[in-house]
């Protein structure tokens, strides 16, 4: 908390905020033995003006003293080259491992820098700060948007690159091959196309697309893991070109892959294949995440509640959100034709 600024006893240091002769510096900085010259303020006001931004001046301080432990020695080479383990939903970095509760066998693992993006490519409003404007207040969070021809026609470009994109990025998957190095494929087809990876500083997200390995439901973050004979991979790519997005994903083999894993892909293949099929005016949206349910029940699997599907336009994502279970009722139903079956 910022309780107050402490005299400081010289006046040979400039204000942080308006740049006036400063007489008040921090004492989180004090405490954290910071630099004097970027914690010294003129006055209160400008001390608490400044709180918001210069706090993050704390936070990088105390994730910078997590690296002084033994990094994660399968990561040891290229933390000494500048990757770093993601913290802070993206906002930070740490050389350390992350302790997390880990549920399955997977791990992170540290990730390189940012990629550039070229100044001629046009930018979705977060490229640059990591956060959204236009999206979490948009009427068309809440109303369906009916595109119009226009639209329609950018959205067409759009996903045809994506497509292009998507299938670069399969023909690299193998056994050896990290994930980091398809983002890498992903970023430069996307350039190279004249597009912008959606993802990439969406909400501080710090690749240009998403790899989910095995067990990971989705918005993996691209790292140093290299995949192995047997994985699983969900490459999630998305591009913004001429001011609208196409978004697509695909679930990959690594090498020989065990039945349990070849049928979980081939399910949920035929029900994004049985939902497409019934998309026409007058299906209701709660329809389509019927025949989802139905197909993976009736396969001896389920479905993710926690994430759905969503529309996309002008902005990444909008309505309508279309779950991929159906009502309550219905669940119940399925259920009880199941056991009739067995």
């Amino acid at each position: 908390m910022s309780g107050g600024s402490d005299v400081v006893d010289t006046t040979s240091l400039s204000c942080a905020r308006c740049g006036k002769p400063a007489h008040l510096q921090c004492p989180k900085c004090v405490e954290l033995k910071l630099p004097r010259e970027g914690a010294a303020f003129c006055t209160q006001d400008c001390f608490k003006a400044s709180w918001s931004s210069h706090k993050a001046v704390h936070l990088k301080a105390k994730l910078s003293s997590l690296g002084t432990g033994t990094p994660h020695e399968q990561n040891s080479d290229l933390l000494n080259e500048g990757w770093r383990y993601c913290l802070k939903k993206g906002q930070a970095r740490t050389p350390k491992l992350p302790h997390f509760d880990w549920t399955g066998e997977l791990r992170p693992y540290a990730i390189s820098s940012r990629r550039t993006v070229p100044g001629h490519i046009e930018l979705p409003d977060w490229a640059a700060d990591g956060i959204p404007k236009t999206e979490p207040n948009s009427d068309l969070q809440h109303v369906v948007e009916i595109k119009t021809p226009d639209q329609i026609e950018r959205m067409r470009e759009a996903c045809r690159i994506g497509r292009e994109v998507l299938d670069a990025a399969a023909r690299v998957i193998q056994p050896g091959v990290t994930t980091d190095e398809i983002d890498r494929v992903v970023h430069d087809a996307t350039i190279a196309a004249g597009g912008y990876p959606s993802p990439l500083n969406y909400h501080f997200f710090p690749k240009s697309c998403c790899t989910s390995v095995n067990e990971v439901i989705c918005h993996g973050i691209p790292d140093a893991r290299k995949l192995e004979d047997g994985d699983i991979v969900n490459v999630d790519v998305s591009v913004y070109y001429k001011g609208v997005h196409g978004d697509l994903n695909e679930t990959y083999f690594v090498g020989n892959v065990d039945e349990e894993s070849r049928r979980l892909v081939q399910c949920t293949y035929e029900s994004l294949e049985k939902a497409i099929a019934i998309v026409k005016p007058g299906v209701r949206f709660r329809e389509i995440g019927e025949v989802i349910n139905r197909h993976t029940t009736m396969s001896g699997f389920s479905v993710v509640k926690s994430y759905c599907g969503h529309g996309i336009g002008e902005l990444f994502h909008c309505a309508p959100n279309i779950p991929h279970y159906g009502s309550i009722l219905n669940y119940f139903l399925l259920k009880e034709e199941i056991k009739q079956l067995v």
